[in-house]
């Protein structure tokens, strides 16, 4: 296997690779620069101006990066960060990629660039085509492409050989839309990216806590007295969690980071909008980093609640008794499962000593107020259910939940992936949905079982002749085992993607393609009844709006719920009463029908025009757990750790502080000390020692699964602070190491951060 994105000219040669010291702090006067520089090269200091002064504001757009929340209260007039003006610049760039720009390359010229390459060219402009057979696309008008849609999509043999994808990009009223127009069509095909993200957190916390969503917001953050950041990077991934974090540390809380590498975000933070800060001074943020190595957090934390076991025995309050005797259920089997453990298996599971996780615990038994927040580090592992569940038995066991400063926070990482499962982009939704639906609109909403990401995949390669319908995202890119997933998508009669900038997903299609542009969150979206504002869930179950403000890149442009009003119309034609154009005409008709079905919308249409919005019901904040057992449920599993044989190593994939999920926006990781190249592989000292591998030299990785092998060719050695034994490679370049069958338990989502591998000196082809 070669690398997926070779360089056309010399598949042999890599960038000039700069290598410097980590940094010591994220923020500051460089965050300033990089945002600046971001702005003034591509949109233009006036435009990017317009559109930044808007950003995140109260009557504003919401940041089409991550789902952080915003202030309740008064916002600065910056309210935003570093990466979100990268994402910002990159919308709102003077740069088009219209029909003359596909003119000038074909697919194989354009599969040879960098995923870096196709987004510095612009903004998609105008509907295209990939005819069979043609080497270009060419343009094609909006009735055209709709027609040809639904053509296709008429003639399928079942309903349920349609795929509909949704990225978290995608509004509440486009997504409720697509999900209505998917079962209107017959199907629940309604992957996600969610199913590649928090899909793990969701479930755990269903079965946990009843509800698949976090349980804290922004003042309990503040107001808390120990904080755990567990498998996430909030400096590169989540920069606005930093202001969260420093307010809490000024406040006295202990901030814990627990995650292999130990990232500059964390390590301190230098407030860009604060002058001294800017001028050099910073705020220390965690007081503990634990290093554990990859995928030993669940033994960690059995660890952590054996010890408080043990605590309990000789000092009282150590556990919130009344809690667990009133509130919980499964509290003598957990207690039995810890008490059995054995304190050098738990050492050794977890990589770290028994004296860390007495620390730890001292630290859980000498706080009230608890909160833990975690990302993809936990989530992406076979083992995640099982292990977040057992980060909220600690919880459980200090009555850590449903109080001022305490409770669980995963932290999702696009702007509405939370709002758009809420939204019913699922394919499982429970009866009382497809019954609301079916009582609204008139159609028959299907019970069958539909597919996530991982099955989708495997259906497309297994049963070819499907159709593929990507609302948002660079599908491709974002999901495991590449070269499968090509093979996958290849085997479609059609892939349609709906889109603001060009990317590989493009470049690997069905035997037919189309290119549907679409506006961006930051742009005007003006329709038959007057201008139009969307909204979006945050990460802790805020609902706001957003309002675009600048003129839209293209008059070709159209909004994702036009796109997906017309293509339903024309697909579904009579065959039930949806008056498709009465939501596209005027998205307070779809808020309505929202509040139809959702539970907690009621009055959308005035709350949601509210400044600030307003939250979801959480009844886990009110220790009402909707649970089989109407209580809060301890759980009982097996740790694990990873068990590589003795010449092997275990990946994880990370992101560069350049990127925003699949997006690149430069080639330099600045915290980590990494300029000019991606194609790296961060490593512990002593395993390339043991290797004989020199710092940078060329190595070949090749992963193992269920006796399969898949190479990534052509990268360098990097010694790196990371527990021995472990290694971390850029996403979305090591997907092509990640099995497309090695999935987390009961979630399925991709175990990208637990791949086992070897690094080996490269050789040339």
């Amino acid at each position: 296997m070669t690398d997926p994105q070779p360089n056309a000219e010399n598949p042999e040669a890599l960038a000039d690779l700069e290598k410097r010291s980590p940094a010591s702090k994220a923020g500051g006067a460089p965050s300033i620069y990089h945002a600046m520089r971001a702005i003034a090269n591509q949109p233009g200091l006036m435009r990017g101006g317009e559109a930044l002064l808007k950003l995140n504001q109260k009557g504003g757009f919401d940041c089409p990066s991550c789902a952080w929340p915003d202030p309740d209260g008064h916002r600065s007039t910056f309210e935003f960060c570093e990466n979100g003006v990268k994402a910002v610049a990159s919308e709102a760039t003077k740069k088009r990629v219209d029909a003359a720009f596909f003119a000038r390359y074909t697919i194989s010229e354009l599969s040879e660039q960098s995923d870096y390459w196709l987004d510095q060219h612009g903004r998609l402009a105008e509907p295209m085509i990939l005819k069979e057979g043609s080497t270009r696309y060419e343009p094609i008008g909006w009735d055209d492409a709709f027609d040809d849609i639904a053509n296709e999509l008429r003639n399928l043999k079942n309903p349920n050989d349609a795929i509909f994808y949704t990225s978290g990009r995608a509004s509440n009223e486009a997504a409720f839309v697509y999900q209505l127009f998917a079962r209107a069509f017959g199907t629940n095909n309604l992957p996600d990216c969610s199913n590649m993200c928090h899909e793990s957190s969701g479930m755990a916390l269903s079965q946990s806590i009843g509800i698949g969503k976090g349980t804290v917001t922004l003042e309990d953050l503040r107001e808390a007295e120990l904080i755990l950041i567990v498998g996430q990077n909030p400096g590169t991934n989540h920069p606005r969690m930093l202001t969260t974090l420093q307010q809490a540390k000024e406040r006295g809380a202990t901030i814990v980071s627990i995650n292999p590498l130990r990232e500059a975000g964390l390590v301190a933070f230098a407030h860009p909008q604060k002058p001294s800060q800017v001028m050099g001074a910073k705020t220390p943020l965690a007081d503990w980093f634990i290093q554990v190595p990859i995928n030993r957090d669940q033994a960690l934390f059995q660890g952590v609640g054996k010890r408080l076991l043990e605590m309990a025995k000789s000092y009282p309050g150590v556990l919130d008794d009344a809690f667990i005797e009133d509130l919980t259920d499964g509290f003598d089997q957990y207690r039995s499962h810890l008490e059995a453990l054995n304190w050098e298996a738990v050492t050794r599971l977890a990589g770290v000593s028994y004296e860390t996780i007495d620390r730890l615990a001292q630290l859980f038994r000498k706080s009230e107020r608890i909160i833990s927040c975690w990302a993809m580090g936990l989530t992406q592992h076979q083992n995640a259910v099982g292990t977040i569940r057992d980060l909220a038995n600690l919880h459980l066991l200090r009555g850590a939940i449903g109080r001022k400063g305490a409770g669980l926070c995963p932290v999702r990482g696009h702007s509405n992936v939370q709002g758009d499962r809420t939204m019913g982009i699922c394919e499982y939704m429970p009866e009382w949905f497809h019954k609301k639906l079916e009582q609204g609109f008139g159609i028959s909403s299907p019970r069958e079982l539909g597919l996530d990401t991982v099955r989708a995949i495997r259906a497309m390669r297994e049963e070819p002749g499907k159709v593929f319908f990507a609302l948002g995202g660079n599908f491709l890119s974002a999901t495991p085992d590449t070269e499968y997933t090509a093979k996958a998508l290849r085997a479609c009669r059609l892939t349609v993607h709906v889109s603001t900038k060009l990317n590989r997903s493009h470049l690997v299609t069905g035997k037919r393609a189309l290119i549907l542009p679409c506006l961006g969150r930051s742009e005007r979206d003006l329709q038959e009844s007057g201008l139009q504002w969307v909204s979006v869930e945050n990460s802790m179950g805020i609902v706001h709006s957003s309002s675009g403000t600048l003129t839209p890149a293209s008059d070709c442009l159209r909004s994702e719920v036009s796109i997906v009003c017309n293509l339903a119309r024309r697909t579904l034609g009579g065959a039930n009463s949806i008056d498709w154009g009465r939501f596209e005409r005027n998205y307070d008709e779809i808020r309505s029908a929202i509040e139809s079905v959702v539970p907690g919308f009621e009055n959308y249409n005035s709350r949601g025009r509210r400044p600030g919005g307003f939250y979801l019901p959480n009844p886990a904040k009110e220790r009402r757990f909707n649970t089989k057992t109407g209580k809060a449920n301890f759980s009982v599993s097996h740790p694990v750790g990873a068990k590589p044989m003795s010449n092997r190593l275990i990946l994880m994939t990370i992101r560069s502080h350049d990127q925003f999920n699949t997006t690149i926006y430069g080639m330099d990781d600045r915290y980590r000390g990494i300029h000019g190249e991606r194609r790296i592989v961060l490593m512990n000292r002593s395993d390339m020692a043991r290797i004989g591998l020199k710092a940078e030299e060329k190595v070949d990785v090749v992963s193992f699964f269920a006796g399969e092998q898949r190479w990534a060719r052509l990268y360098l050695a990097i010694p790196y602070d990371i527990p021995r034994g472990c290694v971390a490679m850029y996403f979305p370049e090591a997907n092509v190491l990640v099995p497309i069958d090695h999935v987390a338990s009961g979630s399925f989502t991709p175990a990208s951060k637990s791949v086992e591998v070897e690094i080996r000196k490269h050789r040339k082809k």
